[in-house]
């Protein structure tokens, strides 16, 4: 499927591995390939895997702080082979599109860091960190040095009549120690001060994909992610397929009560998911009764609650969340859409009934 084709809001099937289905991986990297310091089970083994079975890959992310050679070291310090060129950043998505804006060679200030910076560098603008250069753009990507002062210079070059660009607008962002401020805050700080909204790269919008998979070439593409508000939405507006992974933010309750715009094609814990088989989810029916089934497992929606036929109804024990396995989680996630696609249908807002679901890895 390419992405001028519209991908269905429900879970496919792969009867080959999806690193050979299609033909490049655009991959997202905290939660995917990472998570901050610590490793990812099974990330590095079937990224290279599907690198050695022919599948292009493209890191794309939307931290705009780091360079493609701090990317790539972070992705070798967890033994995942990467090249400069296979990175795509929010930043140099922003650099992309003020391409489209302004003349090569103009001056553009940076309210950002390194990242950024060589990002615009290497489009052919010049860069600058003041507003009293006359700059024609203003990029804002977030870093850790960004304060106060170099929000005020993104201000007053943006109220002189500079274009406002920003990477991303993601409001948080996740550190050891919980959710910090993240690039749309303090994006939204400049455009409390300047009253002009930005121009905003970066996921959810479909751009970020578009120009990774114009860099990576390919024709096949598959989004890899483990956010559903940022990496599956992008994915789907671009008409990618996406593979969604348990090791990140979004869990697996998360998914099954997905709306449409933010629902997966491709369900796994973890990157196992790009080298093997995905089984065909279909519908069945038993004694008069509908259920969903993959692989070996079948899941239906009775009065708003999930019933596993092998397992029963799907709620809380004991306060604990509920196991189940990789192919019930599927049939549960497909059973809950379709039921939800109805529902809208018919014009009705029931939710479902659902407790926390832990899947176990295979």
């Amino acid at each position: 499927m390419t992405p001028s084709q519209q991908t269905p809001a429900t879970l496919l099937g792969s009867e080959r591995p999806l690193c050979t289905e299609y033909d490049v991986a655009l991959l997202d990297l905290d939660g995917v390939c990472f998570a901050g310091e610590a490793r990812v089970p099974h990330a590095a083994d079937n990224v290279n895997a599907a690198r050695a079975a022919g599948m292009r890959l493209s890191f794309v992310t939307n931290n705009a702080s780091r360079a493609p050679q701090t990317v790539v070291d972070k992705l070798a310090a967890n033994d995942i082979i990467a090249e400069t060129t296979e990175i795509f950043s929010a930043a140099m998505d922003a650099a992309a599109m003020l391409t489209e804006h302004i003349e090569p060679g103009s001056t553009v200030l940076v309210v950002g860091g390194d990242g950024v910076r060589q990002a615009l560098l290497d489009e052919g603008f010049q860069v600058t960190g003041s507003a009293q250069d006359g700059p024609v753009a203003v990029v804002q990507g977030w870093d850790p040095a960004v304060d106060w002062a170099l929000l005020s210079e993104g201000v007053y070059a943006i109220n002189a009549g500079a274009l406002h660009v920003a990477t991303n607008l993601d409001a948080t962002l996740p550190t050891e120690r919980g959710f910090a401020l993240g690039n749309g805050s303090l994006v939204a700080a400049v455009v409390n001060a300047s009253g002009k909204e930005p121009l905003a790269g970066g996921k959810p919008f479909p751009g970020i994909y578009t120009r990774a998979l114009k860099r990576a070439g390919g024709t096949r593409p598959l989004a890899v992610g483990d956010r559903l508000n940022t990496d599956h939405v992008g994915a789907r507006a671009a008409g990618i397929p996406g593979l969604h992974v348990l090791t990140g933010v979004s869990d697996a309750r998360d998914v099954i009560t997905a709306a449409a715009t933010e629902r997966p094609s491709f369900l796994h814990t973890d990157l196992r998911g790009l080298t093997e088989p995905h089984p065909e989810p279909v519908r069945v029916e038993q004694g008069g009764q509908q259920w969903w089934q993959v692989g070996g497992r079948r899941a239906r929606v009775v009065d708003s609650g999930l019933e596993l036929q092998d397992g029963g109804a799907v709620t809380t024990r004991d306060g604990s969340p509920t196991s189940i396995d990789l192919d019930s989680y599927r049939a549960l996630a497909v059973a809950a859409w379709d039921w939800a696609d109805a529902q809208e249908a018919r014009g009705r807002a029931t939710a479902l009934d659902l407790p926390d679901i832990e899947v176990a890895a295979p």
